[in-house]
């Protein structure tokens, strides 16, 4: 069958041995630094180094080159206020009811509760939604293949985009979220995959004092 796709020359950034040993080092020594951050000051920054981050998650693997995602960012304060109110309604629920003791003591250590006010505090919200279908011009529903695989890179290259910017990022899952969907209006066809606090740390914040396992217990080579 031949390939009717238009195709242009490849833009590829070969390095020496040497350089590539130097640059992986130093994008391992960068991202290390990034924390999960839960205080986070009301200060705010250019939009465009959001709208320059969706970019960059924007170039993201995906399958069939289908793109299945949709970010809303949300700086609106009356909004980002239901947005924590209806997030603080299921995770009571959760810290309540439906969390298992394990799942509880496995969170104990990193202080966590159903009180979360970074979502009013933080200057931006960013509500990533998979799409699981898609539609094209004259509304033809089209399915959307590896959405959870496409959006989860798609998500590492945006939460990567930020710090690389100096922004604080917290990856934020209340369960449910279909209230999502509701409050920024979207269609029953995205599903919500998480809600990305966005800004810069409180002053004098703190983390929990966490380690990451050696690579020798999460990689093989064979």
């Amino acid at each position: 069958m031949e390939n009717d796709l238009d195709e242009i020359p490849l833009v590829f950034n070969e390095q020496s041995p040497e350089s590539m040993c130097q640059s992986s080092e130093a994008f391992y020594q960068a991202i290390k630094t990034r924390r999960t951050v839960r205080d986070f000051s009301a200060r705010s920054f250019p939009r465009s180094v959001i709208e320059n981050a969706l970019l960059a998650a924007g170039t993201a693997p995906s399958g069939a080159n289908m793109q299945p995602w949709h970010f809303v960012v949300v700086e609106n304060p009356e909004v980002k206020k239901q947005l924590r109110e209806a997030a603080e309604q299921e995770e009571r629920e959760f810290y309540e009811r439906r969390a298992s003791e394990e799942w509880l003591e496995a969170l104990a250590p990193l202080g966590t509760d159903a009180h979360k006010p970074f979502l009013e505090t933080a200057p931006y919200l960013i509500a990533i939604f998979i799409k699981k279908f898609s539609f094209d011009e004259v509304g033809q529903r089209h399915k959307n293949y590896y959405t959870s695989e496409s959006v989860g890179i798609a998500t590492g290259f945006l939460i990567s985009a930020l710090h690389q910017a100096g922004v604080a990022t917290l990856t934020h899952t209340p369960s449910p979220m279909k209230f999502l969907n509701k409050i920024l209006g979207r269609p029953d066809n995205e599903r919500p995959f998480l809600l990305l606090v966005t800004g810069y740390p409180q002053d004098g914040a703190k983390v929990p004092n966490i380690d990451k396992f050696d690579l020798s217990e999460t990689s093989s080579f064979i």
